[in-house]
C-alpha cells in the first residue's frame, strides 16, 4: 500500500499535469529542477547524451505506460512527472484548427496566429528565402502560443509534400505543385525554418518545433467515382517511384533533416505504407537516415485491419514491425497488449518506437525544465502571435505568389487616377474565409478583395452575381450585367471554394461551377473595357474561354492567397506591384478528366493506349497554361553567358555498347564531384517598373524515349530587377544528380551524348562522352 505522503504525492502530480491546469499555468514540461524525486533520474539530467536519457526513462516505465504512450494523445506518468503530450497539431500555412494539441483558442488568451497563403501560392514565388521565413514565423508563434500554455504539441504535421499528380486532387492546393525538385526545395526549406535551423542547414540536433513530411508515399486521390483513400491501391512502377513520388520525402530527410514523416491510408503496390518494411525501415530509416519517427494518418493503422491485416492485433503488429512510431488513433493503445500477449510482437518493438518518440520530446527541451526558463526559445511570448513582421511577411508571400496569366494590351495595371468608378462583381470578391484555404486558422485580420479596392476607387459598387462559388442558387446575371455597362471597369472574383476541393473530396472536372462561365461572358459582353478576371482557387480550371475572348483583358491567379490576399489583389492590379509568380501546375482542358482516370498513377505517357501522360515532364497534349507560366508588367530577356564544362567525360567507366549509358550507382562519389560545374545566365529587366523575377533552369534531352522526361526543372532562384537593371545568376550543376534519369528499374543513369540546358528561349548543349 502507498504512504499518505505517496498519495498526497500522487494527488498533486495528477493536478500539475492535467490538462486544464497546465494550460491555464503556462506550459506542460518534464523534470522540474525544483522537484527533489526528478533529480535523481537520468533522464532529467541535461549532460547526458539524449540517447541516454532516453534509454533510461523507458527503461523506468511499465508495459502498460509504454503502451499508452504509442497513440497521437500520448497520457502523463504522474509517478516519473512526465506530462501527457499531444503529437497531433497542424501548422501546413500557419498555426491551425484541428488536431488534439492544436491551439486552444481563447479570447482571454490567443485567439488568432497569422494565416499565410495556401502553399500553392507560396510555392509559385520560386523564391526558397520566402519559404524558409514562412516556417521560422510559424515556428516563432507554435513556440508562442506553447509558451501561453495554449498549445500541448509541439510537433507540427506539415509540409505535405505529395506530388499534384492530377488537376483534381482535392488536396493539392496544400502542396508545393507537380514537379518533384520544386517540391523537394519547398520541403527542405520550409523544414529547416520550422525546426529551427539555418538556412543553409547546419542539421542542429536541438528543435524549435519538430516538421513532420506527409504522406509518405504515392497519395494523391481523396475520393473519385468508387475509389477512396481508404482502400485505393496505388500502382506505381519502380521508375516513377524513383524520380517522381520519393524525391521530396527523400530531401525532407537528407536535406531539410525532418524529424518525422507520415504515412498515409491507401496501398502502393498492395501493401499499405504504415506497414511496409521497406519504406519505413529500409528506405526513410536505414538509406535516407531519418532522425526522428513515424507517424500513422488518423486512423490508418485501424484501416488497415479491413483493408488485409485481417484482425487489430496484426495491424497493430504491422505496424510496430514495420517501423512506425506513433498512431494518430487509439489503435495501438488498444490492441497492443493482446498482441504483445499472442506473441505478435515483443516488448522490444514498443521499446524501439518509444525511444524515437522521447528522443523528440527531448530535442523539444521538453525534458530540460520550465521552456520558460530556457535561453533559446523561453522568451518567445504571446506578442509574437500575429507579430507585425509576421503580417508583413503574409503580405510578401501573397504578392509573390500571384500569377499574371493574361495582359492583353497591358489592361493592367490600372490607374488610380484614370479608373472613376469601378464594378466588382462575382461570389468570390466578398468572402475573406474564400482566401485562407484548407488546414487554416483564425487569421490575426480579414480583408475581402471588395474592401480592400475600396482604398482604391470611391466609386465602387459591388454585385455578387451568384450565392456562392457552386453558382447554382441566387443567380443574378442581369443585374451584374447592367452594373457592368454602367461603371467604368470591371473585375469578377470567381474561382472555386472548399466546397469543390478539399481533403476527402476531389473534383470531377475542371470547369468553373456552375454558371460562373455565363456570368463572366455576359459581364465582358456588355462592359465598357475589358474585363479582369481574378480567379481564386487550388487546382486549376479550364479557363480556355476566357484566355481567348477579347472582352476578357486580364486574367489572374492569386489562389488562396490567405490573409493579406485581398490587399495583395489590390496592389497587383493597381501596379504598386509587379507580378512575378509562375504556375506550380499545369492548367490542363477540361477533356484530359475524360481521357484519364484519377485511379491511374502512371506518370509517363502511353502511345499505345493513347494515355497522355502526367504534368509537364511528360504530358504530351495540349495545355491551358504550362508549368512555369507567368507574365509580368515587365519583358525580361535571358543569356547564358559563361559555362565551366560543356563536355563531361567519365574517365575509367564502362557503358553498355547497346545502351550507351552510366549507372549512377557504379560512379565513384569523387568522381561525381569532379563532374560538376557552374552556368552562369544574364537576366535583363527591359520595362519601366522593378520587378521580382523567377528564373528556371530546365534540362532536355535530344528525344523523349525510354522514358526521358520531356524536360526537366534542375534548380531555380529568385531576382529582384530593377527597371533596365542586369544582373548574372550562377547555376551549380551537379551531373550525377541533374543530369540523370531513372529507368524502368527504377535505377538512375546518365545518357552518353547531348543535354540541353534551358533558360526559357535559351538553352546550351552539355555533352557526356
Amino acid at each position: 500500500m502507498r504512504t499518505l505522503r505517496e498519495n498526497l504525492l500522487l494527488f498533486f502530480s495528477l493536478l500539475a499535469f492535467s490538462p486544464l491546469l497546465a494550460l491555464s499555468s503556462g506550459p506542460p514540461y518534464s523534470c522540474d529542477p525544483s522537484d527533489y524525486s526528478t533529480q535523481t533520474y537520468a533522464f532529467c539530467k541535461t549532460t547526458l547524451p539524449i540517447e541516454q536519457r532516453v534509454q533510461d526513462l523507458v527503461s523506468r516505465l511499465t508495459i502498460d505506460e509504454k503502451i499508452s504512450q504509442l497513440g497521437d494523445d500520448s497520457p502523463a506518468v504522474p509517478r516519473l512527472g512526465v506530462p501527457a503530450f499531444k503529437w497531433w497539431t497542424e501548422a501546413l500555412h500557419g498555426m491551425a484548427y484541428g488536431g488534439k494539441g492544436s491551439i486552444h483558442w481563447s479570447f482571454s488568451g490567443i485567439f488568432k496566429a497569422t494565416s499565410f497563403p495556401q502553399v500553392i501560392v507560396t510555392a509559385a514565388s520560386f523564391n526558397p528565402q520566402l519559404w524558409y521565413k514562412i516556417g521560422e514565423a510559424i515556428s516563432t508563434e507554435a513556440r508562442g502560443i506553447y509558451n501561453n500554455g495554449q498549445l500541448e504539441g509541439l510537433t507540427l504535421w506539415g509540409p505535405n509534400v505529395n506530388l499534384f499528380r492530377d488537376p483534381r486532387w482535392g488536396r493539392g492546393q496544400e502542396t508545393p505543385g507537380e514537379d518533384p525538385l520544386h517540391i523537394s526545395k519547398y520541403a527542405t526549406m520550409y523544414v529547416r525554418g520550422l525546426q529551427g535551423d539555418s538556412f543553409e542547414g547546419g542539421q542542429a540536433k536541438a528543435l524549435k518545433t519538430s516538421a513532420c513530411c506527409k504522406h509518405f508515399t504515392a497519395y494523391d486521390l481523396e475520393k473519385w467515382g468508387s475509389a477512396s483513400r481508404y482502400s485505393f491501391n496505388a500502382v506505381v512502377t519502380a521508375q516513377d517511384l524513383e524520380d517522381t513520388f520519393q524525391p521530396p520525402f527523400k530531401s525532407c530527410v537528407q536535406d531539410g533533416h525532418a524529424s518525422c514523416l507520415m504515412c498515409p491510408f491507401n496501398r502502393v503496390n498492395g501493401v499499405a505504407p504504415c506497414g511496409d518494411y521497406n519504406f519505413l525501415t529500409k528506405i526513410a530509416k536505414q538509406q535516407w537516415g531519418l532522425d526522428g519517427y513515424i507517424a500513422s494518418d488518423c486512423d490508418a493503422v485501424g484501416v488497415m485491419t479491413g483493408m488485409y491485416a485481417g484482425t487489430p492485433e496484426n495491424a497493430s503488429a504491422v505496424a510496430l514491425k514495420a517501423g512506425m512510431d506513433v498512431d494518430c488513433g487509439t489503435h495501438l493503445q488498444k490492441y497492443s497488449s493482446s498482441a504483445l500477449g499472442k506473441n505478435m510482437i515483443t516488448e522490444a518493438d514498443i521499446d524501439r518506437a518509444l525511444r524515437n518518440l522521447f528522443a523528440i520530446r527531448m530535442r523539444l527541451g521538453l525534458f530540460d525544465g520550465n521552456p520558460l526558463q530556457q535561453e533559446k526559445y523561453g522568451s518567445i511570448g504571446k506578442d509574437q502571435v500575429c507579430a507585425k513582421e509576421h503580417q508583413d511577411l503574409a503580405l510578401q508571400a501573397a504578392l509573390e505568389g500571384i500569377v499574371l496569366l493574361k495582359n492583353a494590351d497591358n489592361i493592367l495595371p490600372l490607374s488610380k487616377a484614370k479608373v472613376s468608378s469601378l464594378a466588382v462583381i462575382g461570389p468570390n470578391a466578398n468572402n475573406a474565409s474564400i482566401l485562407i484555404g484548407n488546414y487554416q486558422g483564425p487569421p490575426c485580420v480579414s480583408i475581402t478583395p471588395l474592401d480592400a479596392l475600396r482604398n482604391y476607387v470611391s466609386d465602387i459598387k459591388y454585385v455578387a452575381g451568384c450565392s456562392n462559388t457552386a453558382c447554382n442558387s441566387g443567380i443574378a446575371i442581369n443585374q451584374a450585367a447592367q452594373l457592368a455597362s454602367s461603371l467604368d471597369y470591371v473585375v469578377l472574383f470567381m474561382g472555386l471554394s472548399l466546397d469543390q476541393e478539399r481533403e476527402d473530396f476531389d473534383r470531377s472536372d475542371l470547369l468553373l461551377p456552375g454558371s460562373q462561365q455565363d456570368l463572366i461572358t455576359s459581364v465582358a459582353k456588355v462592359a465598357k473595357n475589358p474585363v479582369i478576371l481574378v480567379l481564386l482557387c487550388g487546382g486549376p480550371v479550364d479557363v480556355s474561354f476566357a484566355k481567348t475572348n477579347p472582352k476578357i483583358g486580364a486574367i489572374l491567379w492569386a489562389g488562396y492567397p490567405g490573409q493579406a490576399g485581398g490587399p495583395a489583389i489590390a496592389q497587383v492590379l493597381f501596379g504598386e506591384y509587379n507580378p512575378g509568380g509562375k504556375l506550380p501546375m499545369t492548367w490542363y482542358p477540361q477533356d484530359y478528366t475524360t481521357q484519364v482516370p484519377m485511379t491511374n498513377m502512371n506518370m509517363r505517357a502511353d502511345g499505345g493506349t493513347k494515355y497522355p501522360g502526367r504534368t509537364y515532364r511528360f504530358y504530351q497534349g495540349e495545355t491551358v497554361f504550362p508549368f512555369g507560366y507567368g507574365l509580368s508588367y515587365s519583358n525580361y530577356s535571358h543569356e547564358f553567358v559563361s559555362t565551366a564544362k560543356t563536355t563531361l567525360k567519365l574517365q575509367g567507366l564502362k557503358t553498355s555498347l547497346a545502351s550507351k549509358l552510366y549507372e549512377i550507382n557504379q560512379i565513384r562519389s569523387k568522381e561525381c564531384q569532379n563532374l560538376n560545374f557552374k552556368t552562369t545566365v544574364k537576366v535583363t529587366n527591359h520595362g519601366s517598373v522593378e520587378g521580382r523575377k523567377p528564373v528556371l533552369l530546365f534540362l532536355r534531352w535530344p528525344n523523349a524515349t525510354n522514358g526521358r522526361p520531356r524536360k526537366q526543372l534542375i534548380d531555380f532562384t529568385s531576382v529582384h530587377l530593377k527597371a533596365g537593371e542586369t544582373t548574372q545568376v550562377g547555376f551549380a550543376v551537379n551531373a550525377c544528380e541533374h543530369l540523370s534519369r531513372a529507368t524502368k528499374e527504377g535505377k538512375r543513369v546518365i545518357d552518353t551524348g547531348s543535354h540541353f540546358l534551358m533558360v526559357e528561349e535559351n538553352e546550351i548543349e552539355i555533352t557526356v562522352a
